[in-house]
């Protein structure tokens, strides 16, 4: 298997994922939520400052992503922490939207709520 295949193959999400994450935008509707093109929301996701993987053939990424035209508060510094602590997208998925009793809510939750203070200090404590 290539790299280029590889790759692929561990970006796509499970059904385990899915579940988690709930409501998905196509790359078209993030693009149009975001009040850009496609190619300009590309860009925010190679960028690390938007997360969109693979999902049910076609590029996705999650709706609670976006809010009132713009990516929300500290997604951007979470994507880039749990990059650092090694995490691919579909890991960083899975830790943004598992509950967690001590927040109380998801991560990705506690981010739309304008909390990322606390995700991001906890993402840091993992690249340790």
């Amino acid at each position: 298997m290539s790299v280029t295949q590889n790759t692929a193959v561990e970006t796509m999400t499970d059904k385990s994922t899915d579940d988690l994450v709930g409501e998905w935008l196509s790359l078209s509707e993030a693009a149009i939520a975001l009040g850009l093109n496609q190619n300009k929301t590309k860009q925010l996701i190679r960028d690390h400052k938007l997360l969109g993987v693979p999902h049910d053939g076609t590029f996705k990424v999650p709706a609670i992503f976006i809010q009132d035209k713009q990516v929300v508060k500290g997604l951007s510094g979470t994507l880039t922490l749990l990059a650092d602590a090694g995490f691919s997208e579909v890991e960083t998925l899975r830790w943004l939207f598992t509950d967690d009793d001590t927040l109380p809510g998801t991560p990705a939750q506690a981010l739309a709520e304008n909390r990322g203070t606390e995700i991001r200090r906890r993402a840091q404590a993992l690249a340790f």
